[in-house]
Order: C-alpha cells, then structure tokens, then sequence
C-alpha cells in the first residue's frame, strides 16, 4: 500500500493549493491510487476533520481558519521595510490569525496604526503573509465626495463642483491636488472637518482628466441623475456596527448544497439555489428547488438611517466602470453577500414542482446557510455541456445536474404559460485601466443564465401567492399590457414589414409570440423585436394587483434581490411579518406609506436607468469618436418629420440623419407607413431597410451620433452623399456574431 502524507504534509498542501481541495486532488497529489490507500486516506481526512484541523465543505477540504473575500481589518504599525500589515477583527480561527499584507492605492484615503478598515481580500501563496488586502473604505470614516473642475492656483487650487445644486468651491492645498493639472475633471473628498471661516478643504483622490473622456462618463451621469453616491455618517455608522447574524431561531440550512451562480464580475451575491428529485412517490419525475435568498431584514430594520437611504436610492445602479450600491460595502459586499464556505442568514423557499414544472406547493423559512460555491455562468454551462472545471467535476452529480433537470421541467411550465419571447442582444462594453471603451460587444447566453432566471421568477410568484394568502400588504411588481395606440403603432410596422398583427382579439403575449416567431431569422428580426419592447409599457411597482402581462402571471412580487431593491427589502419584512419570524419585518409605517413607496422607488428605477442608458450612449460616442468618416452597415430603427434614426450593426448604437442631408429634394413624412417618400425620385424610406451610413459626427459629451445616408439596400443614394472606396467597417466576428443570434432576454428588466 502505497505511504500515506503526515497530517502536516496534507495541511501544508491545501494551504498551498486552495483552489483544488477535493479528496482526488489530495490523493493525486501525494500519489495514492490504490482502493485500499484511498479508504484509509479517506479515513485520515476524517480524523482532522474530527479534530478541527480541516473542514469539510461537500466533497473538498480547506482550512477551518480561512477568511472571506471581505472583512473588517485593523491597521498595525509598519514594519521595518515600511510595509503595511493588518489583523482581522473577527477571526475565530483555532490558531493565530493570518498575516495579511496591506496594499493601499495613491486614491485611498491616508490609513494609520489603529485603524480599523473594510477590505477586500485575496489568498496569495507568499512565504510571510496568507492575503493581501485592498481598500474598500475606512471604518468610522465617511468622507463627503465632490466631482468638479479643477482649477490651478499659485498655492494648491481650488474645486469647482459640477453639481447643479452646489454652489461652493473646495480650497485643495498643494500637497493634496492629486498632481491634476488646472480644467481637468477630479473626484476629491473632504479632508478634515470644516471651518467656521473660508472655504472648506478638500483632497482629490482622482484625476479624471478631460471631463468629455470616458473615465468620466458614469460620474458625469451620476451627478446629472441626481443619484445619491455617498453615503450619510450615521448610515456608515450603523453598517459598521453591524455582526453576522447567528443561528438563533432560524431553521438550519447549511446542510443544502445551496450555490450562487453569477456572473464573473458580479459585485455581490444575493441569491443561492440547490434543486434535488423530489422523493415523494405521489409526485413522479417531480423536483424539489430551494431559493435562498440574503436576510437584508435582519440588518436594515425599519425607520434606522439605513431603512431610509435605502428607501431614498430605491436601488442599485449599475454602470460599465462603477455601482452606486443601494447599501453601503459592509453589507452589500460583505454581510449581505451570500460568499463561499461563510454562514449567512437568508429567507429561504422549498418549492416543489411537478414533472411539468408546475409549481404544487412552497415553504418559506428564516434561516442561516452556507454556500459551497460560487460559480460564474459561463463554468456551470461548461460543466453542463461535458467540460467540467475541477471544482464542477465534483458538483455535477449533486448540484448541477439536479439544477439542470428541474429547469428543464420549467422550461416545459414556460411553454404553456407563453410569456413574451423578446430576444434583443445586450452590449458589453469592455474598459481598460484607465476608463477607456476597447470593444463593444454582445454578452454570450446560456441556459445557466435562463436556470437562474426561471428559478427567481417560480421564487417571485411563489412570494407574491404567500402574502396574498396570508392577506398581508405588499408591493406588487405590475406590467399591464401595451395601450391600443401603442399596439397599432407596432402593427402598422409589422404590416411594413411584411408580417401580421391580428386584429379585434384581447391582446395575449401568444399572440405577439407568433409575430415574433414570423420574423425569427429574417432581416427584420431585431427590428420586430425591438418595436414590439418599445410597444411595452415600463413595469412598475404598485401596492394593488394589476398582474404581470410581460410574463403571463396573475400575481407578482420581488423577493430575489433585496440587496440592490428596496421592493424585495419590503417583501422580506411582509413575509417575517406574517410569519412572526422577528420584530423586524413591515412596520405600521412601512405600511402606511406603501402606496408612496411604491411611487418613489418606480421613480428611482426610471432614474437609474436613464443614467445607464446617457452612460452607454456617451460611451459608444467615445468609442467611436475617433473613426469619424467611417462607414458603417446597420438598419432603419425610427423615421421622423425630422430624419432618420439607423442602428448600427456593429455596436447597437444609435445614430441620427437628419432630413436635411438626404438630398435636394423634399421628403414628405407619412406617419401611418412610417415612411420618408421623395417627392421627385418617389425614394420610400422606411424601418427595417438596410443602408450603408457615414459617421459624420460623434459627439461623447451628449452621446450623439450624426449620420450620412450612403446607400439603401446597396443602392446609392441619388444626390445624397457618395460612398467612398474604402471598405465598409465591420468588426471581425461580428458577423458571426450576430447569426449565431447571441442573444439576450430581456424581461428581467421589464419584471
């Protein structure tokens, strides 16, 4: 039999190897192949287990003495080298705490011995640290953040704030300008307290450079929004004095393989899944699908200061370089997130469903899990499609599979119920370093994105049922169907296009399915698509039921993402409420002014996302700003009295031409055809057609983009703008692209 490792040895090499900790990574490791070697490895796991030494988490091992990804740190004095080193606040570990290596940024803010920090944390293999730490923000310290002009004086210089509503300066000493130079847009922060006399003082902690750059979009769009972006003293304060909710009454559920499921980015992580056969022999080829979800209500209680900055943000906004949370870091990235191998408390629901994916009963439950993984979209397709990961290799026959079959039996519910099919492609735009636009792309997706989506969705509806049973108040999530003038308007289109919208039924997302289903793979595909969203009126929240046209359902609710929408936090506490969980579910308050909520956080929602949409408008201008002259193919989207808007190919963006340029003759606009007709030449003009366009203007500021008309369905323009010999621009692969139909649903917006 082959010679098993020492305790010690095995210790020592998932230290050093975190990333592959399962019981096959150990044993091909230290070279053990053998049935009888692997039993009696198996049962040396066991031991240190047993003795604390290791902690099992499924089928790996890791070191019971492990820190998450985000932790409150304590500043210590630097060492000889001038090297910065921390400790952790809450390490319960059974030895000394890991050393962890500080590594402040030229941006954060001056850190000393004593100070206690938020810090993201990285494992490093180094032989005198086991982290290294970075910056998220002081502790106890919430410094008042500007964006403005900086202007050069002999002695430091000065701020002058972009904001609207401000109308006082910012006196920025020498050793604090940042090295910005004077009209260069900056981010700077109140440095000390401010005086009774002059100008208050302040230290810039980013050169953002020309104010028209991309680096400086999002903030530009922040300010111009009016979207709070710091956080008030006394909501930092009480995040800060915030623990990690133990076990105490709620049901345990850290023996579920729950997971997060994400994207690689994702900036938090509120929701966990775990699906399993359902044993019951009276529900054959049925599935059991837990959704966990983070207990925001545990933290956040009603009438604190962070219950009403919270209610003020409404949510979460979300740009390509930034968020601006909805709660601060301690509990968005850190008590709240839902992070591997870390017990967090949660609101859970046990669903369970028939072969069809019908939902037949649910559960809910106040307790505390722990996730054993967190996983990107893009590793469990992999996995799913044969390619396993290591780590998935070991999760497939218990979490992933199970989670692929339940959603395969909810795919078969979603057929039934037909709610509306709208694919559209979504733009990534991907930033360097310093902010600048590199490409702009269409996001890949996969099933695991549509598992995710119908598991939050079966968790929505099933939230929305147990208060309206329980006859409890709550706010519903409304989309009504589209108005008689809107579905005439998408007609008329249809009709131009050469499909059908029938007439004088009540309207059924079946029905304009089918109009979909006409256009699937023609050249007027995205076109349908996209008329038929903008036919959509925006979904809203309402303390009544209207029910949920978009995706067919009579009754629903967000309880999924109480982490970046203040809807879900207000579920949350209904269901602890009804269920007497705590003190901390819906006030007599929170229920008085429900109907106001409801308003105010709809409103917020419409705000955040004309802030994301200037932003991707402005850097798409960027982008293409220096490719002005340039030709480009795209599609007729809009007609005007006043000219055309085309969308291009190869971005998505949105251009303008103006009536104008289009030659010397008079174009009559028909607003029923939506068309341009030429009065001379009889040139018809309308959506959907082809053309070849010149970018003639791109202007990042406003994010407006001014087009030539070159050609119509290959045919030059008569009288209009020439076509140069230069090739038309197509991005390489976005050919491909685009027919493989890389596409989006976009009803998670809409919900």
């Amino acid at each position: 039999m082959e010679q098993l490792p020492s305790k010690a040895e095995i210790l020592r090499w998932i230290a050093d190897n975190p990333g592959a900790t399962a019981k096959r990574d150990i044993a091909r490791a230290f070279g053990i192949k053998g049935g009888p070697a692997r039993i009696e490895l198996k049962r040396l796991l066991k031991e240190m287990e047993a003795d604390g030494a290791l902690e099992r988490r499924r089928r790996s091992y890791r070191d019971p003495d492990a820190l998450p990804p985000v932790a409150v740190l304590q500043i210590l004095a630097p060492d000889s080298d001038g090297d910065q080193w921390a400790k952790p606040l809450e390490w319960q570990g059974s030895g000394p705490a890991p050393r962890i290596l500080f590594q402040p940024r030229k941006s954060d803010a001056p850190v000393a011995e004593g100070d206690r920090v938020l810090a993201r944390l990285t494992p490093v293999e180094a032989p005198d640290h086991a982290y290294e730490a970075r910056l998220i923000r002081k502790i106890g310290f919430n410094p008042h953040k500007l964006l403005g002009i900086f202007r050069k004086e002999t002695e430091g210089g000065r701020i002058v704030p972009i904001d609207k509503g401000a109308d006082k300066e910012w006196r920025v000493a020498a050793d604090a300008t940042g090295g910005a130079k004077d009209g260069e847009l900056v981010e700077a922060e109140q440095a000390g307290p401010r005086g009774r006399l002059g100008l208050p003082q302040a230290r810039v902690v980013d050169v953002l450079g020309d104010p028209t750059a991309p680096r400086a979009v999002s903030l530009i769009a922040i300010h111009q929004h009016g979207i709070p972006d710091d956080f008030p003293d006394a909501v930092i304060e009480e995040a800060d004095a915030m623990h990690p909710a133990g076990l105490g009454e709620r049901e345990d559920l850290r023996h579920l393989s729950l997971v997060t499921i994400d994207p690689a980015d994702a900036r938090d992580h509120d929701d966990a899944v775990f699906a399993h056969a359902d044993d019951d022999p009276k529900n054959p080829g049925g599935h059991i699908l837990w959704v966990a979800i983070a207990d925001v209500a545990h933290y956040v209680t009603p009438g604190s200061a962070l219950d009403r900055e919270a209610r003020r943000r409404g949510n979460s906004t979300y740009f390509p370089d930034r968020v601006v949370p909805m709660l601060p870091d301690r509990l968005s990235g850190d008590l709240c997130s839902l992070h591997e191998g870390v017990e967090r408390a949660c609101l859970a629901v046990r669903m369970k469903l028939d072969e069809h994916g019908r939902k037949i009963s649910h559960r809910f439950t106040r307790g505390l899990m722990k996730s054993i993984a967190s996983l990107t979209y893009e590793e469990v397709q992999e996995a799913q499609d044969g390619r396993p990961s290591d780590r998935c290799a070991d999760l497939m026959e218990e979490v992933i599979a199970p989670l692929y079959a339940a959603y395969e039996a909810l795919k078969r519910a979603r057929a039934l119920r037909q709610p509306l099919e709208l694919d559209l492609p979504e733009r990534r735009i991907v930033l360097s370093d310093d902010g600048k636009v590199t490409s702009v792309a269409f996001r890949d997706r996969y099933d695991a994105h549509k598992l995710i989506e119908e598991s939050m969705v079966m968790a929505n509806v099933a939230a929305a049922e147990e208060l309206t049973r329980l006859r409890r108040p709550l706010l519903f999530r409304v989309h009504e169907e589209p108005s008689p003038e809107k579905l005439d308007a998408l007609r008329e289109v249809a009709e131009a296009s050469g499909f059908t919208l029938a007439k004088g039924q009540v309207l059924q997302t079946a029905h304009l399915n089918r109009l979909l289903a006409q256009a699937e793979g023609t050249d007027f595909d995205e076109l349908l698509n996209v008329t038929t969203l903008r036919s959509m009126p925006q979904a809203y929240y309402h303390h009544e039921n209207f029910g949920h046209f978009g995706l067919a359902l009579k009754s629903y609710a967000h309880f999924t993402s109480p982490i970046r929408r203040y809807a879900d936090l207000i579920v949350h506490r209904a269901l602890i409420s009804a269920h007497g969980w705590g003190k901390d579910g819906l006030s007599p308050q929170d229920i008085e002014v429900l109907e106001e909520t409801a308003q105010l956080i709809s409103d917020t929602e419409r705000r955040s996302m004309a802030a994301e949409r200037d932003t991707t408008d402005r850097y798409l201008a960027a982008y293409l700003s220096d490719r002005v002259g340039s030709e480009f193919p795209g599609r007729i989207s809009g007609v005007a009295r006043f000219g055309l808007f085309v969308k291009l190919d190869e971005t998505g963006a949105d251009g303008l031409i103006p009536i104008r340029t289009l030659g010397r003759e008079f174009f009559h606009f028909d607003a029923n055809s939506q068309t341009l007709m030429g009065s001379e030449t009889g040139l018809t003009l309308g959506i959907g057609q082809r053309v070849t366009v010149r970018l003639a203007e791109a202007v990042p500021v406003t994010g407006g983009l001014m087009l030539e008309l070159l050609a119509v369905e290959d045919r030059e323009m008569p009288g209009g703008a020439k076509r140069s010999r230069r090739r038309v621009v197509r991005k390489p692969g976005m050919a491909k692209a685009r027919s493989d139909k890389i596409k989006r649903k976009v009803h998670r917006s809409r919900r």
